[in-house]
């Protein structure tokens, strides 16, 4: 099995930024892609940005020029800096890996989600 631990969300004012992270853990054999998802409530969970093992990123157009995604390979971590938070920002961020356990099958992962609030 593979685990992911979130981290970083919180209040922030509008204009302000934060930054979150996931760490996977567990017995790994490859993570093909990381990704970060959003849902706001009565809303459905949506793709914010995505990296895969090569480097190759893809946002959301609501989010481009605004979030970056980066990986710290060695450690297992994907990291989303959110520049110019809005307050249709607000939402539980939710970290995915798509990831292959050791002697497991492929599948996507989930972590327990942490919150975003942009609010004054």
């Amino acid at each position: 099995q593979v685990q992911l631990v979130e981290s970083g969300g919180g209040l922030v004012q509008p204009g302000g930024s934060l930054r979150l992270s996931c760490t996977a853990s567990g017995r790994i054999f490859m993570i093909y892609a990381m990704g970060w998802y959003r849902q706001a409530p009565g809303k459905q969970r949506e793709l914010v940005a995505s990296i895969t093992s090569s480097g190759m990123t893809n946002y959301a157009d609501s989010v481009k020029g605004r979030f970056t995604i980066s990986r710290d390979y060695a450690k297992n971590t994907v990291f989303l800096r959110m520049n110019s938070l809005k307050p249709e920002d607000t939402a539980d961020y939710y970290c995915n890996a798509d990831s292959q356990p050791d002697r497991g099958t492929r599948n996507h992962y989930w972590g327990q989600g942490t919150q975003v609030t942009v609010s004054s």
